[in-house]
C-alpha cells in the first residue's frame, strides 16, 4: 500500500507540476523512473545517499522530452535524502525502473 501511495504521489506531482518530494519512498520511485528514462541501471540495494550520487550527473544534463520529465528532474534535484531505508524502497526503485504506464494514475 505504501508503495502505491508513493508512486501515485510522484505521478500526480509531475502531472500537476506542483509540490515537492516528501520522503525517501517517493524519492526511490522517482529515481527509478528517472533511471528508466535515461537508461541507467542502479544496484537494487543502493542506499539513499549513493542513489542520489548515482543519478546526480545525469540529472544536471537531462533536458527531458516534456514538462513532466523536467518536473521529475526538479523534484529529484531539490530532494534531500535521509538515511531511512527499507525493503519497500527497493520495491519502489524497481517499480520505477520497470514502469510501463508512465504518468498514468491508476
Amino acid at each position: 500500500m505504501v508503495a502505491l501511495v508513493a508512486r501515485q504521489s510522484v505521478v500526480i506531482k509531475c502531472n500537476m507540476q506542483a509540490s515537492v518530494m516528501l520522503g525517501n519512498y517517493e524519492f526511490y520511485y522517482g529515481a527509478g523512473l528517472f533511471c528508466k528514462l535515461t537508461g541507467q541501471k542502479p544496484d537494487e540495494d543502493i542506499r539513499p545517499k549513493e542513489l542520489k550520487e548515482f543519478i546526480l550527473p545525469k540529472l544536471s544534463e537531462f533536458s527531458g522530452e516534456n514538462e513532466k520529465e523536467r518536473y521529475l528532474v526538479k523534484l529529484l534535484m531539490n530532494y534531500e535524502e535521509t538515511e531511512e531505508y527499507g525493503e519497500e524502497m527497493k520495491e519502489l526503485l524497481l517499480w520505477g525502473l520497470r514502469e510501463d504506464k508512465v504518468w498514468e494514475v491508476n
